[in-house]
């Protein structure tokens, strides 16, 4: 890793993407401690620490917002407005037939549903900036200033959460476009990281021998988890010879590679999303039931339970989406291409689908017990440090980190191709 980080700055084009990708990360936290105008950040920063610990839905939400909610900062909301708004269109795909073609569509039908996409999400930070004002006012004692009305400066604030989210999607989008790895995975991935340095003092001061045992733990542990991504399981398959004109084609061997955890993040991410939206609406409507509701979802034995299912869940479901055994195996058929004792046409399908099955079930199950088990150890020990460098922030910077360094690579055997009669 370390030697493809050195090469990819010896490119200069590659040097630039790297760059501009720091560069644009640099900037978002930068965004994180602009706080919102006519409030008093620190006051309310105060307030918010000393009860955190009281919401666990809101601490979790503090977390992948980088720390930028405790701060009530223009990036408060964070990306889980664009994360929700992209499941909200992946689920309406499979129920809403018009989406279903524009899907299908190609390059065109894609720009169009992510620009639905933004704007479901612009909406969907309303809302949640209307929750945040509602919560910080009753909760944690908000003042506004002086200078303006109350409802001049409401206005104003939401107004700022969500130009907040908008820019944190432009962000995202500059950088999956003109820089390196996935412009929304890798903001995840900044959001955790700087939550890392004070957490880890703290639980210094509170255990030190538990925080030790803490890092080995994950040191020996995510060798495993690149291990389990890295895993495949190959289905051969051989293409028969035919002769277009003067010329013999086919008569190769190839496989189909099959990742064991084929949907990666994705499914944490959602899982998340889903369990912690009630804590949003408790945020927005502040009603008893509704917030106790909320933090029995976000922690404890149903948080549990319902994590592992929802993970498990959305394994098969992403993987469904964006791989379709009907279509490879039609386009099998029409290359020539067979698997080796199996009968071309539904019975290739059918088989594609049951190696599927096959290896989705234990790719779920192995996230979901690394989501879930460290939520189990915070329970018992009360560490910070497990929730923060839990399963889940590991399972997602590793995901992040091998998928951006495998772009990485790609790029470099494209600038150091030497070629066939080199």
């Amino acid at each position: 890793m370390l030697s493809a980080l050195i090469n990819a700055f010896r490119v200069a084009d590659l040097r630039k993407k790297i760059l501009f990708t720091l560069a644009i990360i640099a900037l978002y936290r930068l965004g994180s401690y602009v706080p919102v105008p006519g409030v008093d950040a620190a006051a309310l920063g105060a307030a918010f620490a000393n009860a955190q610990g009281d919401n666990p839905a809101l601490l979790m939400l503090n977390l992948f917002s980088g720390n930028a909610l405790s701060k009530f900062s223009v990036f408060s909301l964070g990306i889980m407005p664009y994360i929700t708004a992209s499941i909200i269109m992946q689920l309406m795909q499979g129920v809403i037939p018009s989406l279903q073609r524009m899907a299908k569509e190609g390059e065109s039908g894609r720009k169009r549903i992510t620009q639905i996409t933004r704007y479901l999400c612009l909406v969907l930070g309303v809302i949640n900036g209307i929750g945040y004002l509602f919560l910080f006012q009753n909760q944690y004692g908000m003042t506004f200033s002086p200078a303006m009305p109350v409802f001049v400066t409401s206005c104003i604030i939401v107004l700022t959460l969500v130009a907040g989210v908008g820019f944190i999607m432009w962000m995202g989008e500059l950088i999956t476009q003109r820089g390196v790895g996935n412009g929304m995975s890798l903001i995840i991935f900044a959001n955790i990281i700087a939550g890392f340095p004070n957490v880890i003092a703290q639980s210094w001061q509170q255990n030190i021998g538990l925080t030790a045992l803490i890092f080995i733990v994950v040191l020996l542990v995510i060798p495993g988890i690149v291990l389990v991504e890295r895993a495949q399981r190959r289905i051969p398959v051989n293409y028969a010879k035919r002769i277009q004109g003067r010329r013999v084609m086919g008569g190769q061997s190839t496989y189909i590679p099959l990742k064991v955890n084929g949907a990666g993040v994705i499914p944490i991410i959602f899982a998340s999303s889903l369990l912690y939206f009630p804590a949003q609406l408790a945020v927005f409507f502040n009603v008893g039931w509704l917030t106790s509701a909320s933090n029995a979802l976000a922690s404890g034995p149903v948080n549990w339970v319902l994590n592992f299912t929802l993970i498990v869940f959305f394994c098969f479901f992403y993987t469904s989406m964006v791989f379709n055994p009907e279509d490879t195996g039609d386009n099998l058929r029409k290359q020539g291409g067979f698997i080796p004792g199996v009968r071309p046409g539904t019975a290739t399908v059918q088989y594609i689908k049951n190696v599927l099955n096959r290896i989705t079930l234990p790719g779920g199950i192995y996230i979901a017990l690394i989501a879930v088990v460290p939520s189990i150890l915070f329970m018992f020990t009360g560490d910070r440090l497990i929730q923060t460098f839990g399963g889940t922030s590991i399972l997602i910077m590793v995901g992040v980190a091998l998928d951006t360094m495998s772009k990485i690579e790609s790029q470099l055997k494209q600038h150091h191709y030497d070629g066939f009669f080199k």
